[in-house]
């Protein structure tokens, strides 16, 4: 796969997604932290795509980047999405309502 192609979709995905975050009030914050940790999963998801192909489509030369590059995106979008999980649980607790002893 041509990776100019490949940066343009990164371009193109960064554009929409900018455009949607920005047009989000701030009442729906937490709804939209877990909408963001979905993304991060297809993130993930993305990233092992991106390191399978590079063991089929690349030669032996920008493998073992591509490689590199890609167990870096996995690393970074599994950290994103446990954080996130983590970080949107300890919100939701905020809101709990805490019981009355008597």
């Amino acid at each position: 796969m041509n990776p100019i192609f490949l940066v343009l979709v990164f371009i193109a995905a960064s554009v929409v997604g900018y455009l949607i975050i920005k047009n989000v009030p701030s009442l729906l914050h937490t709804p939209l932290m877990s909408g963001m940790n979905a993304l991060s999963g297809i993130t993930l998801l993305g990233a092992v795509a991106a390191v399978g192909l590079s063991l089929i489509a690349v030669d032996s030369g920008g493998r073992l980047l591509g490689q590199l590059l890609g167990g870096i995106a996995i690393i970074a979008a599994t950290v994103n999405v446990v954080g996130g999980f983590g970080v949107t649980h300890r919100m939701l607790k905020m809101f709990d309502k805490k019981k009355k002893k008597l």
